[in-house]
């Protein structure tokens, strides 16, 4: 079975797109992207620097456009071949889009929405977020809630995301928990915490305006790694989901146990799939990061298309 993944915030790097815009038409799609995000594309997926690109107003609706365009150029509108989608944060919104359930200009619409009012968020109180990598899991999440800090990211084994203020990360650093490395994270705020309360009722009524389908294939939400029954449920999952924890390691708990034999991720493609590589022992990987892999790409997932679940299957 064939799962397709896209990246979430911190996997952008400078000019990562800048070989898919060689193609004509691919840049012309971009184009089209940009008019509804409201942003250069363009300009910060090939000649943008990375503190730039940091800026969670223009990071989200990269990635999400990212993922849209090499998944489009990967599959075309024909999904049948995908046992399932799913997203890391904002990358949920570019699996929405790709599984049917809202359309590429909503999930733009929705993506710049969501990164403005979650720039306007962190600006109220600065805060971060740091990987707590290896440590015993346990040990971990219970050294993130004594700091007052919020458990932010599940990514599975080896890799929990704390998140809070920087005063509270600071102190955290100084106290780790045994036999963990801590790695502070290139965002601009405590995002799935608390501190993003003030993005959810935004996107709230920003969300109240966009018709919603049901998935054509089985669609993951990052809430707790449920197959996603309709195109509301998803819709209304995504915008919590600003101010609640990503629980990765649930998705791929769920990606196991619909069988996946095969993981490909979209542009810029690699975090997830060291993540995968991890967690789902024995599962093929593919990172899609240029156009020249597009028919080595398209070979990896008709290999791995065969027995798909339906949407409707647990």
């Amino acid at each position: 079975m064939l799962a397709i993944v896209a990246p979430g915030q911190g996997a952008q790097t400078p000019g990562f797109l800048s070989p898919w815009l060689e193609d004509a038409a691919l840049a012309q799609q971009l184009a089209a992207l940009s008019e509804v995000s409201e942003i250069d594309l363009a300009h910060y997926g090939t000649a943008a620097d990375a503190e730039t690109i940091r800026d969670t107003a223009i990071a989200q609706p990269l990635l999400v456009a990212a993922a849209l365009l090499t998944g489009r150029a990967l599959l075309g509108d024909d999904v049948s071949a995908v046992g399932a989608f799913a997203g890391h944060s904002v990358g949920e919104l570019a699996a929405m889009a790709l599984a049917g359930t809202i359309s590429d200009d909503d999930a733009l619409v929705l993506v710049r929405e969501r990164g403005r009012a979650m720039a306007e968020a962190s600006a109220l109180r600065p805060t971060s977020m740091t990987a707590v990598l290896a440590g015993n899991p346990e040990e971990v999440l219970a050294a993130i809630d004594a700091a007052g800090l919020t458990a932010a990211n599940n990514n599975g084994t080896g890799q929990i995301v704390a998140a809070g203020t920087v005063e509270q990360l600071a102190a955290f650093a100084e106290n780790p928990p045994r036999r963990a490395r801590l790695v502070p994270l290139s965002v601009a705020g405590a995002f799935h915490t608390i501190h993003m309360e003030p993005a959810v009722a935004h996107l709230t009524e920003v969300a109240s305006a966009v018709a919603t389908h049901a998935p054509l294939v089985p669609l993951l939400s990052n809430a707790d790694g449920a197959v996603v029954g309709t195109g509301e449920e998803a819709l209304a999952r995504m915008v919590k989901q600003v101010a609640n924890p990503v629980r990765w390691d649930l998705c791929m708990a769920t990606l196991a146990g619909l069988g996946v034999t095969g993981l490909l991720e979209l542009a810029p493609a690699g975090t997830l799939a060291k993540i995968a590589q991890r967690n789902l022992k024995g599962v093929e990987l593919f990172t899609l990061n240029t156009p020249d892999q597009l028919e080595e790409a398209r070979t990896f997932a008709a290999s791995h298309a065969a027995a798909a679940p339906q949407p409707n299957q647990e």
